[in-house]
């Protein structure tokens, strides 16, 4: 269903459930609403609605559930009719443009409100009456998008069995209030914080608590070592994000029930317990990323067979990869960044549900296992940084979309390991030895977005069957020995298209936090742009554009259909023997932040269109045989300094010296067609031409007169005579004398 809603509605006046969310309705709601007095239920959320809630929506007195969130309706809170639902227990106004107290006081009187979600308003704090008590007891509160302390009426809930106030800016100390209050309490989520402070304990067991979140605050200290026994019924727990020290409780393996734990993102240290690997059965999903651990991953007392997610990376950790996890049935398995040594165990090809393998930065060393060709649900083989020597030719599963094996000890000719990886989006086998050409399977890769071969020996043509691949965004070739021009065709591959970027995923809670964790981390890719080597991720890796072909042997001139790659961000084609002029079609990169052309053979003036470039951060024709002017200190250009042009000794003008001042007569243009752009300079061929033509005529014209005139001819040769009698006496005349003695 899309576009208004239809007054027709209007006279169904005994309908008592209304579900119209997800339709892709706009407008204003219309004020025939009010007739529908019998309605108990009420769901507009999911759409494009908006505008003040029409004053007859007061008539709505039956109402019990009402859910308008995620739509652009607006108005205050206080003088809506809203405060006339005296009937209602289930609000969720989330997602809005309301104006809404954070006290809550205008709802203080609605007694049988049970559950209220108002996140994503206009929250804001006033002055709060602490003699008034609200009337209500809710079960379920979801508050975000505002700031300052707690919100008092919170201290007279007694009935709260869910509580969300994440993504605000509360400060002060953990409440641990809330659970003695609320005995029944199951979830409490209260990430992305400001709260502070090292983490009680509540002064009784809380026995019914499912779920704490308490991740994205500043609480400090130490985890409390009873922790377990008095939170024995979490299922999921997760305190990352914080500045907590120390190792880990081992009493968190009293947590029986305990399905997720995310203790990353701090600063423990120590080894994981023995009893948190025995007595947390039920376990899937471990995180402890990104702290100072250290050890063994597992002793052999590991009992977690319910994991399907570990992400131990970024710690410590030594020795090999633990044969007790063998016994998992692991969907990603994350250990980068840690001292592993060792092979890669052939066991990890048993796991037939790996989806993710991620274990860069370590000492991993030895061929892929042959039984790696046995994981069909593969989709993410990230080992770069290790001293892996070879990929088993049979490997290469379809399912395959990442493969990160830079800076490895590859060998070699490309194998034929990933020719039948049709859902390959990234292949990165940058920093190693592979040699031979590309690969004519290459271009059988149709999904293919980030090919990254930097520096490796590969020879040959860059191959044409790139320019398969039209979906690439980032090639990277430098570096290796690659010959011939520059495919244009390859201009037609990388062309720029509107790529749909996936939405992130809505992370409302840590009730959803399997979900989250399925999807596993963000994919890094390093390529060099600006003269420096970084690593884009998430969103702006979907929006990063560039060409390194860098350090090779190519010839001919460059393509001219670059230019049309008008949202690249970084083009770098130094160090090569390219021959010709810089395109002017360079005018419409308009996106362009980075291009380098040193170190080539290029000539020709540098093209005056190249200032409409306004993101321009780096260029450089350094090296080449330009001639002419530079572009001058104009717009982005006046950020660039002689670096950018040395090597070129036709160059001249700001930044490098004034062409005035130079002298010598082979600072010219040395194209006829360049003369109308520089009108400084003469054509010193041009002038030797004019010269020789002049004196020879001037001189045939001398002797065509001397031979039809004879008294002018008879003067000329007494007047030759003349000066050459004069000019012998001169001399005698001025001779030196000899003495002789």
């Amino acid at each position: 269903m899309k576009g208004y809603i239809s007054g027709g509605l209007c006279e169904l006046v005994h309908l008592r459930e209304l579900y119209l969310s997800g339709n892709n309705l706009k407008g204003a709601l219309p004020s025939c609403f009010g007739n529908l007095t019998s309605l108990q239920v009420l769901d507009l959320s999911g759409n494009h609605l908006k505008g003040a809630l029409p004053p007859c929506f007061g008539n709505l007195t039956s109402l019990e559930e009402l859910d308008i969130s995620s739509n652009q309706f607006t108005g205050n809170i206080s003088l809506s009719p809203l405060m006339a639902l005296i009937s209602i227990q289930q609000l969720k106004l989330s997602y809005n443009d309301f104006r809404i107290p954070i006290s809550l006081e205008p709802f203080f009187n609605h007694s049988k409100l049970k559950s209220f979600s108002c996140k994503n308003n206009d929250l804001y704090t006033e002055t709060e009456l602490y003699s008034l008590a609200p009337k209500f007891q809710l079960n379920s509160i979801r508050i975000s998008g505002c700031k300052g302390t707690f919100p008092k009426f919170l201290y007279h809930q007694h009935d709260l069995q869910a509580v969300d106030l994440s993504h605000n800016n509360f400060t002060g100390v953990f409440p641990y209030w809330l659970l003695e209050n609320n005995t029944q309490l199951l979830h409490l989520v209260l990430l992305n914080n400001s709260l502070t402070g090292p983490l009680p304990l509540p002064i009784h067991s809380h026995l019914n608590l499912m779920t704490l979140d308490i991740s994205m605050n500043n609480f400090n200290g130490h985890i409390p070592a009873e922790v377990g026994a008095y939170l024995p019924g979490l299922t999921i727990l997760n305190i990352s994000g914080n500045a907590l020290e120390g190792n880990i409780p081992p009493s968190i393996g009293d947590m029986k029930s305990l399905i997720s734990l995310d203790l990353s993102h701090n600063h423990l240290s120590g080894e994981i317990p023995e009893h948190l690997a025995e007595g947390c059965f039920f376990l899937q999903f471990l995180v402890l990323s990104n702290n100072s651990l250290q050890g063994q991953i597992f002793s052999s007392n590991f009992k977690l067979t319910n994991l399907l997610n570990l992400q131990l990376d970024g710690n410590n950790f030594s020795g090999k990869i633990p044969d007790s996890l063998s016994n998992t049935s692991l969907y990603g398995l994350y250990l980068s960044d840690n001292q592993l040594s060792g092979k890669i165990p052939g066991w990890l090809g048993n796991m037939s549900r790996l989806r993710e393998l991620v274990m860069p930065n370590n000492h991993l060393e030895g061929p892929i296992p042959p039984e790696f060709c046995q994981l069909e649900n593969l989709q993410v083989l990230n080992l770069a940084g290790n001293s892996i020597s070879d990929v088993p030719s049979c490997f290469g599963p379809s399912s395959l979309k990442q493969v990160h094996l830079s800076r490895n000890m590859l060998q070699g000719e490309l194998q034929d390991s990933f020719r039948n990886s049709s859902s390959l989006v990234t292949l990165d086998l940058g920093y190693n030895h592979i040699n031979g050409s590309i690969p004519n399977w290459i271009g059988r890769l149709f999904n293919l977005t980030y090919l990254i071969l930097n520096n490796n020996n590969l020879q040959g043509r860059v191959s044409i069957q790139l320019c398969q691949l039209d979906r690439l965004r980032l090639i990277d070739l430098s570096h290796n020995n690659l010959s011939g021009n520059v495919p244009h065709c390859l201009m037609t591959a990388l062309h720029d298209r509107d790529f749909a970027v996936p939405p992130p995923s809505y992370y409302d809670s840590s009730i959803n936090q399997t979900a989250s964790l399925l999807m596993g981390k963000e994919e890094i890719v390093e390529f060099r742009t600006k003269t420096i080597s970084y690593f884009y991720h998430g969103k702006i890796l979907t929006q990063m554009s560039g060409i390194d072909l860098s350090c090779n042997k190519l010839t001919g001139v460059i393509p001219p259909q670059i230019g049309n790659l008008a949202m690249i961000h970084t083009l770098n084609l130094s160090h090569n023997n390219l021959t010709g002029s810089i395109p002017s079609t360079f005018s419409n990169l308009k996106q362009i932040e980075s291009l380098d052309l040193s170190y080539n053979n290029l000539s020709g003036i540098i093209p005056h269109q190249l200032v409409e470039l306004s993101f321009l951060a780096v260029f450089s024709v350094a090296y080449n045989n330009l001639s002419g002017r530079t572009l001058g200190l104009v717009a982005q250009f006046a950020t660039f300094t002689a670096s950018s042009y040395k090597g070129n000794p036709l160059l001249c003008g700001l930044p490098l010296p004034s062409c005035v001042e130079i002298k010598s007569p082979t600072l010219l243009p040395t194209n006829s067609s360049d003369i109308g752009d520089e009108n400084d300079f003469m054509d010193m061929n041009i002038f030797y031409i004019s010269f020789t033509v002049t004196y020879a005529i001037v001189l045939l014209a001398i002797v065509t007169v001397l031979f039809i005139n004879p008294y002018w001819r008879r003067t000329w040769f007494y007047a030759v005579e003349t000066w050459m009698t004069s000019f012998y006496y001169f001399i005698v005349d001025h001779l030196p004398k000899c003495h002789y003695i």
